[in-house]
């Protein structure tokens, strides 16, 4: 699993703290645990005990459920504590031997994309909270599943988004050839529970709407920026791709995309930006829009 988020909270009798947890750890039955020594099918659970004032925890499906001994207050620590258990996950920690997890079935489809060269692996499960594009390996540090992918010789670049995978493929091959084995691998490592993006990826590949924070953008940007994210955004993304904001220009009124995943250099993307991004944008803001243009991520 990736991006794991843990919220704490105190108990009203101040003897227990509740990390919750916003995804599923996949644990089928509760159990406290006494001490590090019954544990030891429980990696993250020992990870607790290691703390001196930890006098119990029990493991949930949503989270831990930690007791204190009475050395300090948990408002001393508490966000120390959750900070802990959350870079311990991110970083691909253990919760339990794989015994005492249950796995959750997923399914990866392959969807091909007005990219003959990008092929969209559709996942039943959201896989990450932000978009990301690795354009080689070496962007890869703190994304592991893009690092195995880019281990694959034809893999050109990646694209992530929500629930799927936008692979570009090197020219010598067809997808034919590989696409089950790309599907099949892509499958496995998310039922795994392996990680996909550890937390200090976030910013370093991901994707605002806007190169420029939309409050700093002119009244005329902001409106085009409304206008991708609201209509054009979500088709683009069912083919397998992203559009951004760049620039306008007030004197020429030119508008300037960025076009990524299946979208960048796919041979169709210039009758979309003719067809439908330039009209709808001189439609819905007359008299502002005169011409788009794009560049590839």
């Amino acid at each position: 699993m990736s991006n794991f988020l843990v919220t704490p909270s105190i108990k009203e009798d101040n003897k227990f703290a509740f990390f919750a947890l916003n995804v599923s750890l996949g644990i089928a039955k509760d159990t406290t645990y006494s001490s590090v020594e019954e544990a030891k099918d429980a990696p993250l659970v020992q990870q607790m005990f290691y703390l001196p004032f930890v006098k119990s925890v029990t493991l949930t499906d949503s989270g831990l459920n930690i007791e204190r001994f009475d050395i300090l207050a948990w408002s001393d620590v508490i966000n120390e504590v959750a900070q802990e258990i959350q870079n311990y996950l991110n970083n691909g920690g253990q919760v339990a031997a794989q015994s005492e997890v249950k796995k959750v079935p997923v399914t990866v489809y392959a969807e091909s994309t007005p990219n003959p060269s990008v092929m969209k692996f559709v996942a039943n499960k959201m896989l990450v909270d932000t978009i990301y594009e690795f354009k080689s390996i070496d962007e890869t540090s703190n994304a592991p599943l893009a690092k195995s992918l880019f281990n694959f010789s034809f893999v050109k670049e990646i694209f992530i988004d929500t629930n799927y995978i936008s692979i570009n493929k090197n020219e010598g091959i067809e997808w034919e050839e590989v696409v089950m084995e790309i599907r099949e691998f892509v499958r496995a490592y998310i039922e795994d529970g392996k990680t996909i993006i550890t937390a200090n990826q976030e910013g370093a590949n991901g994707f605002a709407a806007s190169a420029t924070p939309l409050e700093d953008l002119d009244e005329t940007s902001q409106e085009i920026v409304k206008i991708i994210e609201e209509y054009i955004k979500p088709a683009v993304a069912s083919d397998g791709g992203n559009i951004l904001f760049d620039a306008y220009n007030a004197e020429d009124k030119s508008v300037q995309v960025v076009l990524q995943g299946a979208c960048s250099g796919c041979p169709s993307s210039t009758i979309t930006l003719k067809n439908g991004i330039e009209n709808m944008l001189k439609e819905m803001l007359p008299g502002k829009v005169a011409t788009v243009s794009a560049l590839n991520g």
